[in-house]
């Protein structure tokens, strides 16, 4: 494989942080989240549109990339806010509240791809889970792999809903195993294996591409 194909292949393809992190690792935030939710259990809409304002672009864009329809992704995205508003009560505080909100959203997308398109949902995870790192590559790296979004984008569009989902979650959402974890509902070594198959079906695809 050529040193471009190993670039975008090291960087899962140029998936761009969205920097949710800055939401959920810090303790301020964690608290302004509580902060909102309990205004908005106390009727304060305003509140809850806040809420909206944090997180919209994070929940669309996680969504959009799973139905891969703008139209489709606007009323999942949509439904999913109102059913976090139904279910703040729900909430556990331990837990960041974009993982939990990422749960909702993934849940609501699954149930829409399962009634659209069943199919999509078929993969099929070993029972022994694996112990797999993360690439490192230099910022030099990144900003070449950044030049092919547009192939990069139309690459991960052919991967099958799940496989698309935790590549989604770690490299452009940021999230620890444990999160994607919770969010996907199955256990850290199913993540690490989907990531590890995701990516191995990324890179030969591009190497039937010509990047070889």
């Amino acid at each position: 494989m050529s040193s471009k194909a190993a670039v975008i292949t090291g960087v899962i393809l140029g998936l761009t942080p969205v920097k949710s992190k800055c939401y959920t690792n810090s303790m301020a935030s964690e608290n302004q989240d509580q902060i909102l939710i309990d205004r908005c259990l106390a009727g304060d809409s305003r509140a809850f549109n806040d809420l909206i304002n944090l997180y919209k672009r994070q929940v669309f864009s996680l969504i959009f990339r799973l139905v891969r329809n703008q139209s489709d992704a606007e009323d999942i995205a949509q439904e999913t806010f109102i059913k976090a508003y139904k279910s703040f009560a729900s909430y556990n505080p331990s837990y960041p509240f974009l993982t939990w909100l990422f749960k909702i959203a993934h849940n609501s997308a699954i149930d829409f791809l399962r009634a659209q398109k069943p199919d999509s949902l078929s993969i099929h995870d070993e029972e022994n889970p694996m112990d797999i790192e993360d690439s490192q590559i230099s910022l030099e790296e990144k900003i070449e792999a950044a030049s092919q979004q547009e192939l990069i984008d139309k690459v991960l569009g052919t991967l099958p809903p799940l496989y698309r989902e935790v590549l989604i979650l770690r490299h452009q959402q940021e999230l620890s195993y444990e999160e994607i974890s919770k969010t996907m509902d199955i256990p850290v070594g199913t993540v690490k294996i989907r990531l590890f198959r995701a990516r191995d079906i990324m890179k030969q695809k591009l190497v039937k591409l010509g990047y070889c």
